[in-house]
């Protein structure tokens, strides 16, 4: 594209194979910063749809990540306060960057992975009709719409979080959902090692973030006892098992303009969240912290 005098017709050619074609080129990538590592992972252009391969990544792409996630991960660790680029392996936070949350209120997660079992022909082929025309008008997209990528994720954050050199904080940054939260995974019935690794789904839809009051609520039901329950329902009459990861919401869920700030400091982090406030007389708004945590690894 440099080189030419007009790259459209290259760049258009690029374009549509890279529509037809997810393994054509790879979106997602890493950036290292000092002992940080940042791994943006493309949940869009990456994606398998045919039925019966669905998958959020294509088989070469999450295999690349799971490579860049465990590089460095699997030194000999060292002893708190030892120095050097082997103290705890190749480094001390990995941000895993996901537009699509990996984990959601446990009501829309099951209303998911429902959905992607009955389109999966599960109840029969009446059944599969119905669930893809609500796929596309509900938009069900999530990791848990992709049952064995969500599994595959999950237990590549399991073995990073598990592994000799783990880091000490694995942080999932995500929005898209309009609204934030913070949520926390326990490993209890996932494996009997559970990772060592602190983990946090860090989730912020930060601005322009007007929703009608009955999704607000949807959403504070997603995350209720309530809700849990109602998504059994679901889960029971898709045939899909009992999810092996559970999760608990840690924080939230937050809802307007909104900004989430992760501060990371030898291998402590801290996570504030700021709301735009206005007064009553519709004065310029300012901000106000709703939440300040640590954790540390």
């Amino acid at each position: 594209m440099r080189t030419a005098e007009d790259g459209t017709e290259a760049l258009r050619e690029f374009a549509t194979r890279a529509d037809a074609d997810p393994s054509y080129t790879r979106w997602s990538y890493r950036r290292d910063f000092g002992r940080t590592r940042l791994l943006m992972v493309d949940t869009r252009a990456a994606r398998v749809l045919e039925e019966g391969r669905r998958a959020m990544l294509s088989e070469k792409e999450f295999a690349w990540v799971r490579e860049q996630a465990m590089e460095g991960a699997g030194g000999t660790p060292g002893r708190p306060g030892q120095e050097g680029p082997g103290a705890f392996g190749g480094y001390d936070h990995l941000l895993l960057g996901t537009s699509l949350p990996w984990l959601l209120p446990h009501f829309v997660h099951d209303v998911e992975a429902w959905n992607a079992s009955v389109c999966g022909g599960r109840r029969g082929g009446r059944w599969a009709r119905i669930g893809e025309d609500l796929r596309q008008r509900g938009d069900l997209e999530h990791w848990a719409a992709f049952p064995e990528s969500f599994d595959a994720l999950t237990d590549t954050i399991a073995a990073v979080g598990g592994a000799p050199g783990a880091p000490a904080t694995i942080s999932v940054l995500s929005g898209d959902v309009h609204h934030a939260y913070v949520a926390a995974p326990d490993w209890s019935r996932w494996s009997s090692r559970p990772p060592r690794s602190q983990v946090r789904q860090l989730t912020c839809s930060p601005v322009h973030n007007s929703i009608y009051a009955s999704i607000r609520l949807g959403f504070r039901f997603g995350w209720s006892a309530a809700g849990r329950a109602l998504g059994r329902l679901f889960r029971r009459h898709g045939r899909v098992p009992g999810s092996r990861l559970t999760w608990h919401k840690t924080g939230g869920p937050w809802f307007g303009n909104q900004l989430m700030t992760l501060t990371l400091q030898g291998r402590s982090a801290h996570l504030r969240l700021d709301q735009a406030r206005s007064d009553a007389s519709g004065g310029a708004a300012r901000l106000v912290t709703a939440l300040e945590t640590d954790w540390a690894g």
